[in-house]
């Protein structure tokens, strides 16, 4: 009688416990998201502890408690455990992050390239906004938007931190700028996170022969577009190609300064500069038009700023020849082809 009611004890003590475990013992003190992929819950904050589950990216956890820079937290299958709390979003940032994923969904993609290195994706653009994810080297992005942000100034060396005060008429150095590009980030085939990464994080895939051309304009290119394709000679397919781009370094006002049409010449077999425009202080995004109707006129447009105020551009693509649509369906004449 008493080995029977012993273990009449032991098995109401483990039900107790599988109870206390597996359901809502103690409310939730905030609902959160796994802001990484593989995040690892852990059974304990000691040391010695062991896996008891592991969160995909966006999975919804319940948060328990928070001891220092851990969380305990409850999984959607009931699982409870520790998370590192830099792992997880907040769910008014997880919101705002599905705001951005909605927006480049709705936006032209202007340019591609891959992370050059392991990078922060953030809520805002600027280092001091919150994060929404790290991402790794080589993680394919379409971009979308640039922002212009002031760089966090320099700490300053302690030698030279009791260094007497400058005159007060000494202007100080204008603060460093730095661009800031909003993205989208491929995870996997079926996996986007949208945010904002700082752009010389990001190298972009132009193709070639883009990239020498530019260098020898002198110009950073910034966005491309495929306007069209032409039938090669040897029965191939080339695009012709519009491409953005400026000079100087980074955080100027301007998207981009330049502009140049690119076409496809069958008898040089070779790219050729079928449009120039070195005057402008454009805006993206690009709206581009082209025709339904194969070897069709391709219509692009854009703001410019050059003259303080946004004024709308428009040009248009008749085979290889350029045009500037003017009010009233008037047009400026090409500009003399250079051969690049």
């Amino acid at each position: 009688m008493r080995k029977l009611l012993i273990g009449f004890m032991v098995v109401l003590v483990i039900g107790v416990a599988v109870y206390l475990r597996f359901h809502h013992s103690k409310g939730p003190v905030e609902v959160g998201y796994a802001g990484n992929a593989g995040v690892v819950v852990w059974s304990t904050t000691a040391q010695v502890r062991e896996r008891v589950a592991t969160l995909n990216y966006g999975d919804r956890v319940e948060i328990l408690d928070r001891s220092q820079d851990q969380a305990q937290i409850r999984t959607a299958t009931g699982v409870t455990g520790w998370v590192a709390g830099d792992d997880l979003l907040s769910a008014d940032l997880w919101q705002r992050a599905k705001g951005l994923e909605t927006r480049t969904a709705n936006s032209p993609v202007e340019a591609r390239g891959h992370t050059r290195a392991i990078s922060n994706l953030h809520i805002e653009p600027g280092r001091e906004s919150a994060r929404i994810r790290q991402l790794s080297k080589a993680i394919p992005v379409d971009l979308f938007e640039r922002q212009v942000v002031e760089a966090p100034a320099s700490p300053v060396p302690n030698d030279k931190a009791a260094a007497p005060a400058a005159p007060a008429e000494t202007t100080p150095p204008p603060a460093k700028k730095e661009d800031w590009w909003l993205v989208r980030a491929h995870l996997t085939d079926q996996t986007t996170v949208s945010g904002w990464i700082l752009g010389r994080f990001v190298d972009l895939d132009v193709p070639a022969p883009l990239p020498d051309y530019a260098s020898s304009a002198g110009m950073r290119i910034v966005a491309w577009f495929e306007l069209d394709d032409v039938a090669d000679a040897s029965g191939g397919v080339k695009h012709q190609y519009l491409v953005l781009g400026s000079r100087g370094p980074e955080g100027q006002s301007c998207d981009f300064t330049l502009m140049r049409v690119y076409t496809w010449g069958n008898q040089r077999q070779r790219y050729e500069t079928a449009f120039v425009e070195s005057d402008l202080c454009g805006k993206l995004p690009v709206k581009l038009t082209q025709s339904a109707t194969p070897g069709g006129d391709v219509t692009f447009s854009f703001e410019d700023w050059s003259n303080g105020a946004a004024e709308q551009r428009t040009y248009q693509m008749h085979q290889t020849a350029v045009r500037r649509l003017r009010e009233g369906g008037l047009t400026t004449a090409k500009r003399k082809r250079a051969h690049g």
